[in-house]
């Protein structure tokens, strides 16, 4: 792997995991007996389990800052998170360009050409050290970015140090409104949300993971309905943090599907919803943009990366 491209095994949209339980004594035959006995077929392999969502999206997961714009004094500086994501190569599918994922107004907030990405260096003792990595977000103050019309997204190519194997979450972990609507993704629903709010990390720099319930209705089409509600209290820092869905033995489609473990993204946090009858008063809400938007700013990144 080059800190440029990315090899990547594809990752279903809807990943499932049948669950085999069972059990029997073991009948060990001596050798005489062995040649009498029919041949038996093998055991049937074992289902792989699939990844493991929650976890990828832990370790995909980074805060991104910088100074903050417009600040003469030099003294202040502006955080979110952002996620990585790997886009496929056209002419080699099996590889991947690193993409950066946030909500568009982190990467607004932050002056100048360079940002900085909090990445984790794994040690041998099996803790981290937080390993600051520059991005580059603007040439000569020019948005390298991209943001879909609309919508408070961005995506960014970016390099990756060739010692670090990082994980990056494939596109096809991103629903859109066909797989909303196949799963029945509805009010109610608990989703889960990665960020750093306050700037708070875990020990070795992880994110914060907190859930809430979809608080709004509907959900689709995404075209129409551009923002979500997330029953969730925002902070500052949180903004750009991957919003997902996990279930098991999930009802849809008018039958219960025993066994299946239903994952996707579901879009990102943008903003903190506030009442406009009430002074702009905060209601413990969180916006979320869906993650069609996602898709849309990786179809607006040039076909190859810079870093190649």
């Amino acid at each position: 792997m080059s800190g440029k491209i990315r090899e990547l095994s594809r990752v279903a949209v809807a990943l499932q995991i049948m669950a085999l339980v069972g059990g029997a004594a073991m009948f060990v035959p001596d050798a005489a007996t062995a040649q009498s006995l029919p041949a038996r077929a093998s055991a049937p392999p074992v289902p792989e389990r699939p990844p493991e969502l929650n976890t990828i999206l832990m370790k995909s997961t980074y805060m991104v800052t910088g100074p903050l714009a417009g600040d003469l004094t030099n003294t202040k500086v502006s955080f979110g998170t952002a996620f990585l994501m790997g886009k496929p190569i056209p002419s080699d599918p099996a590889r991947e360009f690193y993409v950066l994922i946030t909500a568009g107004h982190v990467l607004d907030k932050i002056g100048g050409d360079v940002a900085v990405l909090k990445l984790r260096q794994p040690q041998a003792d099996g803790s981290y050290l937080e390993k600051p990595w520059p991005v580059k977000i603007r040439d000569k103050g020019r948005n390298l970015y991209v943001e879909p019309p609309d919508a408070d997204v961005a995506a960014l190519y970016v390099d990756m140090p060739d010692d670090l194997n990082v994980t990056i979450v494939p596109t096809g972990l991103l629903a859109n409104d066909e797989q909303l609507e196949r799963f029945e993704v509805h009010p109610g629903d608990e989703l889960f949300c990665l960020g750093f709010p306050l700037g708070v990390s875990t020990l070795g720099g992880f994110p914060i993971l907190r859930s809430g319930k979809i608080a709004s209705y509907p959900i689709t089409p995404t075209s129409i309905y551009r923002v979500f509600s997330f029953d969730f209290n925002v902070f500052e820092g949180n903004s750009g943090g991957p919003v997902y869905f996990v279930d098991h033995d999930r009802t849809y489609g008018g039958s219960t599907h025993l066994g299946e473990i239903d994952q996707f993204v579901v879009g990102l946090v943008i903003v903190s919803v506030h009442s406009s009858a009430y002074n702009g008063e905060e209601i413990r809400l969180a916006g979320v943009v869906p993650s069609s938007y996602i898709l849309e700013a990786l179809r607006l990144l040039p076909a190859t990366s810079p870093y190649k």
